[in-house]
């Protein structure tokens, strides 16, 4: 008898999972619009509001502590912690960081982080959930591509793949309670403001201002300096570190955006903690960082080293 041979079996290439994982469904769909839509239409109504009837100097505080909230929320929480991993946060840290972001109204944490991560994956490239530069260089292009980078991509129906992008963040009990909670996190975006409101001038009429201007402006001018980094900051600016896209600085949105407009740095390196790494570069994002290390709530928070920063400069010169 001869021995059978047989040739070793392969093993099985693993193919990547999907960058989409489905559609949106109908109410889905409709509720994102609402959440993008409601804000927006508050803004157009601020000024005749402000006319007609006032602004105090309530709805002015309450209205930059909730923008501060949770503004710091998605740019030290969302985007460099839980998106880039520039720092490690214990506990507590991480879950109140993932609720301050929840409160700016830009979606959970997991959906979140898995189209920013998918952005950087593809980044101004097919693939690229928000690029201004997908459907080519003229004028006209450019008008259709600033609109989708801006916020055209958000009533796409296209399900980034979570699997794919944030299987940690899936696997995070915690994190999976904060989103599974996201529509109570919005309710009390926008009402604390108003309760807060009508509490401190003990009146209805404060809370009903305080809810507008507090709540609702608050929540639409937050939302466009979000996606003006997702717009303005991948078409104008300028570039002193190499990248593989056209990541840029734009420095009038720096101190809104908390930092996150010196784009050109975090596309360059982008799990660094800091983005303004150059003479006169404010990022507010980096000094809380610095600030939660020194109370030992933050770890291994990964600074920007004069090395790495002269190599990608000299890549670029």
């Amino acid at each position: 008898m001869t021995a059978s041979t047989s040739s070793p079996t392969r093993p099985k290439e693993r193919r990547p999972k999907p960058i989409i994982s489905g559609r949106t469904s109908l109410p889905e769909h409709i509720t994102v619009k609402i959440f993008v839509l409601a804000p927006i239409v508050a803004l157009a109504l601020a000024v005749p509001f402000a006319w007609g009837w006032g602004l105090s100097w309530v709805d002015i505080g309450l209205g930059a502590l909730f923008f501060v909230l949770s503004g710091l929320g998605v740019t030290v929480g969302y985007h460099r912690l839980f998106t880039h991993g520039s720092f490690k946060a214990n506990r507590p840290l991480r879950i109140a960081l993932a609720i301050a972001g929840s409160l700016s109204a830009q979606g959970q944490v997991t959906t979140w982080v898995a189209d920013h991560r998918r952005h950087h994956a593809f980044s101004d490239r097919a693939g690229d959930p928000h690029s201004p530069w997908l459907f080519g260089t003229g004028p006209k292009a450019l008008a259709k591509g600033f609109w989708h980078a801006h916020m055209g991509w958000l009533f796409e129906r296209d399900v980034t793949n979570a699997e794919r992008f944030a299987p940690d963040l899936l696997a995070d009990r915690d994190i999976q309670r904060v989103d599974k909670l996201f529509p109570l996190w919005v309710g009390l975006s926008l009402l604390l403001p108003g309760v807060l409101g009508g509490l401190i001038t003990w009146s209805v009429w404060g809370g009903v201002t305080a809810f507008f201007w507090a709540g609702f402006v608050r929540v639409g001018v937050l939302h466009h300096v979000t996606w003006s980094v997702n717009s303005i900051c991948h078409m104008i600016g300028e570039r002193p570190f190499t990248s593989r896209d056209k990541a840029a600085n734009f420095w009038p949105l720096a101190i809104f955006s908390f930092g996150e407009a010196w784009h050109n740095l975090h596309h360059a390196d982008p799990t660094c903690a800091r983005h303004g790494v150059l003479r006169g570069q404010i990022d507010i994002s980096a000094r809380l960082i610095w600030l939660f290390e020194k109370f030992g709530w933050a770890r291994d928070v990964r600074w920007p080293t004069t090395a790495r920063l002269d190599r990608l400069a000299a890549a670029n010169s």
